[in-house]
């Protein structure tokens, strides 16, 4: 496929250029920062303009696109103001979905956030563990945004019954490098209970991209995409009983696989996670 991948200079979207890539695609990286060279074109996506000229034709670097991966965004609430990070991620979407469909690209994959499931979880969740069946719950502004587009995608495939939009709920992007800190999570649950102790390694989460665009049935679907294990050597019935207690609980949970279940994304997309923080530590 001929692959737009926007934020493809960013922590995922540096293995997910280089998996697309890998697999014999083309993908042009379309972000605000990068290296120059035939790979890259510079894109400020709160530009309309710049975002449909972009996904439209670029001189001699391309003529069109097959598919558009869309992972440029503020990535995590707290680095901007809120008014600062709303008016980018949303009129970024916005921009880059409706740039788009202009250009007659049917297949969307993008990335949603966990954050929708209700982190950090100062309000429990309903049980545990999450999957995509409960209704959205944003704790933030940077939330608030990954939810609307959500709304958006749901709107834009009712319009146009051949269009596929993905929503990957990504959670915690993490690459080889961060493992050597996981070890020191044991000692206090509730260091990482904002996110009920998961993680994505960034392989795995371009494995994820690519199935994702690979699976060919049009209408909106989302995804919780997270590592099969969680970030901590606990087990999982400790730590739900100790930090969320009184939560209805599914499932075995005497082990240390994910809390963010992944389950959907494996029996829809054969997603097939590869990757553990254990084998790094």
């Amino acid at each position: 496929m001929r692959i737009a991948l926007t934020g493809g200079s960013g922590k995922l979207g540096t293995a997910v250029l280089a998996r697309l890539r890998a697999e014999g695609h083309s993908v042009l990286n379309l972000d605000v920062n990068g290296t120059r060279g035939p790979g890259f074109i510079k894109v400020d996506f709160t530009n309309y303009g710049d975002a449909l000229d972009a996904l439209l034709g670029v001189n001699d670097r391309h003529d069109g696109f097959d598919a558009l991966v869309h992972l440029a965004a503020i990535p995590a609430p707290g680095i901007l103001s809120d008014a600062a990070t709303f008016h980018n991620n949303m009129l970024g979407s916005f921009n880059v979905f409706q740039a788009a469909r202009r250009a007659g690209i049917k297949n969307i994959v993008y990335a949603s956030s966990e954050t929708v499931l209700g982190l950090p979880f100062d309000a429990p969740p309903p049980y545990i563990p999450v999957d995509e069946e409960y209704p959205a719950r944003p704790e933030s502004i940077y939330s608030l945004v990954k939810h609307l587009e959500e709304q958006m995608a749901i709107e834009l495939v009712r319009w146009d019954p051949t269009l596929k939009i993905a929503a990957l709920r990504f959670s915690n992007v993490m690459n080889v490098e961060d493992y050597a800190e996981f070890p020191s999570f044991d000692a206090d649950a509730t260091l990482r209970k904002w996110n009920l102790w998961g993680y994505i390694d960034a392989r795995d989460g371009a494995q994820a991209v690519l199935k994702a665009l690979e699976y060919d049935v049009p209408g909106f679907e989302r995804y919780i995409i997270a590592s099969p294990d969680s970030v901590m050597t606990r087990l999982n019935d400790e730590l739900v009983a100790e930090v969320f207690p009184g939560v209805e609980t599914r499932g075995d949970l005497a082990n240390t696989n994910t809390l963010l279940s992944i389950e959907k994304a494996k029996r829809m997309l054969g997603y097939s996670p590869e990757h553990s923080w254990r084998n790094h530590v």
